[in-house]
């Protein structure tokens, strides 16, 4: 019944309660459409006897749960289900029992590893601040990074640049299946621990990014933190390297000791080039031993990594040390490529967001027009384009919107800076492909023309 809406439905429900097929047909309406309101409302005309078939009464109670309907979860659910203790306990938590209702919790964990809840989680433990409260925390919070003058174990963590907001991967425009990487090997272990702990799956690792200048690797590494909400490490090279023999190394080391201390943890290394180049090409021994301190710190014989996950962003792939590419290490090499025509559009989109546009902006064309451009080339193409609203605002006494024509103009004034590094990696992809490491470039460049 395509045709027939929710409130039609449950208006049929209201004169024929005692339908089951309509009952059956009602609930199915409901969780197609999400709606916990329109479900509460089609039991509460049919009874719970509406919610006969087990599957159905499941996706009922994840759907209410989800909404925080704990009240009509506990009425409708099993007793003693996962369900119910996992909505009485943040029925108690709100009255103030915490104690109560951590029990409740770790009873509903263990019968349903899946309800594991991070944020609820932290609130039961006495926390401060909840998950859900430090992924809004905006630009007035402390963000953590890591001393690059001393190591000591009460030293480690200091404030090093400004506080930025905190974004999410909504905030990050394509790279769709690089998001569903990082989500499954990152941020899933982190919300769900019970859940691997239960499979017997380790939550360590590590993923490189790698791919041209702009393209949004360092943008993922803050979106991930975001979406964790979890310790997040966002190592600069100058907090590893240091003039003095065996320092680099002891920094190094800190770090990992920090991140192990504070597990779940994620650690991000930027530039990793920096610090773990090929040691063959090396002229310096101290440079080798850092590299070789870097692989111990990742799986040497007595570190446990549990829970420690490494997040490594790099322009040059080609000129990282092939030993950190073994399982257990960065096991997850993933190629960053520029945004194709729906990432364009959809960058575009976030960048001239909340911004005075005109009515003729059409950013399906300037994305159509913009092949081969960057996140950051993008960024530069909008700006460039607001410089020349602003002038004209200027000239003119009045704001000027932002229109077509400023965009058009900007196209002419810029390029895509993607191009040299293409032509770089080409070569790399064609000649020095082992183990079909850059199959990933390979294929990009034949979609695109570049092959």
């Amino acid at each position: 019944m395509p045709d027939t809406s929710l409130d039609d439905l449950l208006a049929a429900l209201a004169a024929s309660p005692h339908n089951p097929a309509l009952g059956m047909l009602v609930v199915n309406a409901c969780l197609n459409e999400s709606d916990p309101d329109a479900l509460i409302r089609a039991i509460e005309l049919g009874g719970d006897a509406l919610l006969a078939d087990p599957t159905q009464r499941d996706a009922a109670l994840r759907l209410l749960l989800e909404h925080r309907h704990d009240e009509r979860v506990v009425r409708i659910a099993p007793e003693n289900s996962a369900a119910s203790l996992f909505a009485r306990s943040r029925l108690l938590l709100g009255e103030g029992r915490r104690e109560d209702a951590r029990s409740l919790y770790q009873q509903a964990i263990a019968l349903n590893p899946a309800l594991e809840d991070a944020a609820l989680a932290t609130e039961l433990a006495g926390k401060v601040i909840s998950l859900a409260n430090a992924r809004r925390m905006q630009s007035g919070s402390l963000q953590t990074s890591i001393a690059n003058d001393d190591t000591d174990a009460d030293d480690v963590s200091r404030l090093l640049q400004p506080p930025e907001a905190r974004i999410g991967f909504a905030d990050v425009g394509g790279l769709d299946e690089v998001k569903h990487q990082i989500r499954r090997r990152i941020i899933t272990p982190f919300l769900k621990p019970s859940l691997f702990e239960r499979f017997k799956r380790r939550s360590g690792g590590g993923i490189l990014l790698y791919g041209p200048p702009g393209c949004g690797k360092t943008l993922l590494a803050r979106a991930t933190a975001g979406e964790c909400g979890a310790r997040f490490y966002n190592v600069a090279i100058t907090d590893v390297l240091d003039m003095y023999i065996g320092e680099s190394e002891r920094k190094l080391h800190a770090i990992f000791e920090t991140a192990r201390r504070t597990a779940p943890a994620v650690v991000f290394f930027d530039e990793i080039e920096a610090i773990g180049g090929k040691r063959q090409y090396s002229r310096e021994a101290t440079s080798a031993k850092l590299v070789s301190q870097f692989l111990t710190e990742l799986d040497g014989f007595g570190q446990n990594n549990q829970g420690v996950l490494i997040l490594g962003a790099t322009n040059v792939p080609w000129a990282v040390d092939a030993a950190f590419r073994r399982p257990g290490r960065f096991d997850r090499v993933l190629f960053v490529p520029p945004p194709d025509d729906p990432a364009r559009r959809a960058i575009l989109d976030l960048l001239l967001r909340e911004r005075p546009l005109g009515d003729d902006i059409d950013s399906a064309e300037i994305a159509r027009l913009s092949s081969g451009y960057s996140g950051a080339d993008l960024r530069n193409l909008v700006e460039t384009a607001i410089d020349e609203a602003i002038e004209a605002s200027i000239d003119q006494g009045r704001e000027i919107p932002l229109t077509m024509s400023h965009l058009r103009a900007a196209l002419k004034d810029t390029r895509s800076t993607t191009l040299e590094w293409l032509t770089t990696a080409r070569n790399h992809a064609r000649y020095a492909n082992q183990g079909g490491q850059y199959d990933e470039v390979l294929e990009f460049l034949k979609r695109h023309g570049g092959g």
